[in-house]
């Protein structure tokens, strides 16, 4: 985009205290102030109804500038609201990372309900607030050590999770620990999270595509992506906006399968990724597992499976086989290493890949 653009952009910078951060963010949502960008972008000006730019991770793909107005960002944190019932001067905490949509939306509500913001990034969670947001790895820590999470989780009076899915075994833990969870599902493109225990927030409709794909509108949702509008036209029809996940809509609640492009082929026969790891996750509820595809001669891909423990070889080829067939049994295993993800919580394939491929020339 040209410098012509009526709208300047700046980039909101790390070391900036929250205080900065909400105090540019209020200029950039009321139209004072220039538009905000929480990550690194290509473009310097924008047209005068953009306020906030979000890339997207990357992790499978090229990262995205998503686009987002004023009035898709305050749509998100009223429709919230309106779910959770919450009340003016009600405290949002922080903990996630503000360069990432989820982290914006409790600086936005926290604007929306002219309140204090409860920044514990990083820091001793030890404190209370109203709400908080946070991801699963999080809430994971929260109920295997972390004594001071799991009390700032308990004392709120409720508790948004989301980035990736949440295994039933986790949200049972978290009720029996007295913690109200509502998981959710959104991404950038809808202003985050819009999708709350399976239901759409007011405003929000859910459509169902072709191969089951999910398609969502509503007023939160971006405009473009400033470097890539084509991308934006071919995902995106009368005001829907198909997203890369597939599932089914019944009785009034979304059932999210997975995401397309966690789908490999494997000799002919489609395995999902995270499927994969969302049984062994709730079959070994004290560690964590991770797949990946590496390219092979013989079966074009071929599924790898990473733990942070040991892996019991044959439990696990037998686990897999009985649930999803032959195919999805791992031709390859990485025990006891580190899972990366990314700043919100969700598995970086390309850095587990880098790993595999280090480890096995």
């Amino acid at each position: 985009m040209p410098k012509s653009l009526p709208r300047e952009v700046i980039h909101v910078q790390q070391e900036w205290p929250i205080a900065q951060v909400i105090q540019a963010l209020r200029m950039a949502l009321d139209g004072q102030g220039p538009a905000l960008a929480f990550g690194p972008i290509t473009h310097s000006h924008v047209a005068k109804n953009i306020a906030v730019i979000i890339p997207t991770s990357g992790s499978t793909g090229m990262p995205k500038e998503v686009a987002l107005t004023s009035k898709a960002l305050i749509a998100s944190a009223k429709a919230a609201h309106k779910y959770l019932k919450a009340k003016k001067n009600e405290r949002w905490s922080l903990l996630l990372p503000i360069n990432h949509i989820a982290g914006v939306n409790v600086l936005v509500r926290s604007i929306s309900l002219q309140s204090e913001i409860i920044d514990l990034r990083g820091k001793n969670t030890k404190g209370s607030a109203e709400y908080t947001s946070i991801v699963p790895t999080q809430l994971y820590r929260a109920l295997n050590g972390d004594s001071d999470l799991l009390e700032h989780l308990q004392s709120a009076k409720a508790v948004l999770v989301g980035g990736s899915p949440t295994s039933d075994d986790l949200l049972e833990d978290a009720k029996s620990k007295n913690i109200n969870v509502i998981t959710t599902y959104g991404m950038s493109e809808m202003s985050g999270g819009c999708i709350y225990n399976g239901k759409p927030l007011p405003g929000v409709k859910v459509k169902i595509k072709k191969h089951h794909m999910i398609a969502l509108s509503g007023p939160m949702q971006a405009k473009t992506y400033l470097n890539d509008e084509k991308a934006w036209k071919a995902t995106t029809s009368k005001k829907w906006f198909v997203t890369s996940d597939f599932g089914d809509y019944k009785k009034g609640k979304l059932i999210v399968h997975g995401r397309v492009d966690d789908l490999i082929i494997s000799g002919g026969e489609k395995i999902s990724l995270s499927a994969i790891e969302g049984t062994l996750n709730e079959s070994f509820p004290d560690q964590r597992f991770m797949a990946c595809a590496a390219k092979d001669a013989e079966w074009g891909e071929r599924l790898v499976l990473a733990s942070d423990g040991q892996i019991e070889v044959e439990k696990i080829k037998g686990i897999l086989k009985d649930k999803f067939g032959n195919h999805a049994v791992p031709k390859a295993f990485m025990p006891s290493v580190e899972l990366p993800i990314t700043s919100i919580g969700k598995p970086d394939r390309k850095k587990l890949l880098t790993q595999f491929e280090r480890l096995h020339p």
